[in-house]
């Protein structure tokens, strides 16, 4: 596997790395020097082209994609799975204050978080770590200490239940009454089967 990310940068910006890829004179390596740094969050930096500066941010993409190379135009070979974007901004342009990319990289990814994806569930954080301790003690071979009221409470509104039950009827069977017969005594025949055999 390949390491691979997604650079997304403005159309003047790209004109000029294109313009470098494709440049076969050597000029100056001032003009051909690409510099990308992170600062300590590994969320911001900067990245260069030449002697010029532009903020860049680490982005997280609301899907993973997937990467293919082809030699022979024919088949495919699955290089890399990428899930972050780095997107370079002009200096005078606001910077994300959000880690996730809010679009995918398509347009049929148009705010697909909000879209496409289930949302999460409303918890109670309190409720998420009684379980989890609850599960913990029960792992370690412990019990549960609300365990013993529960099944007492239980065992008492099944008695109070049982107390106010009717005992069942015996169901009334229908001796007078023949079952009515189907296909007229023809086993292998259906209701639906109108076949003519006389052709």
């Amino acid at each position: 596997m390949e390491e691979q990310f997604i650079l997304r940068v403005p159309p003047n910006i790209a004109e000029r790395i294109e313009r470098l890829l494709n440049e076969n004179n050597a000029s100056s390596s001032e003009d051909k020097s690409l510099d990308l740094q992170f600062s300590e969050d590994g969320r911001s930096g900067t990245f260069m082209i030449g002697n010029e500066h532009f903020p860049a941010a680490l982005l997280d993409l609301p899907s993973v994609v997937e990467s293919y190379k082809t030699y022979d135009d024919n088949s495919l070979v699955k290089t890399a799975d990428i899930g972050q974007m780095i997107m370079v901004r002009e200096s005078g342009d606001v910077a994300p204050d959000v880690i996730e990319c809010r679009h995918g990289l398509t347009p049929p990814m148009r705010d697909a978080r909000k879209r496409r994806f289930r949302r999460e569930p409303d918890l109670n954080p309190e409720l998420v770590s009684r379980v989890e301790k609850d599960l913990l003690k029960i792992i370690a071979g412990g019990t549960v200490d609300n365990l013993d009221v529960e099944i007492a409470e239980q065992e008492g509104d099944e008695n109070a239940r049982g107390a106010n039950k009717k005992p069942a009827a015996a169901p009334v069977s229908k001796h007078d009454v023949p079952e009515p017969l189907t296909n007229a005594g023809d086993p292998d025949r259906s209701d639906s089967d109108e076949s003519d055999d006389s052709v």
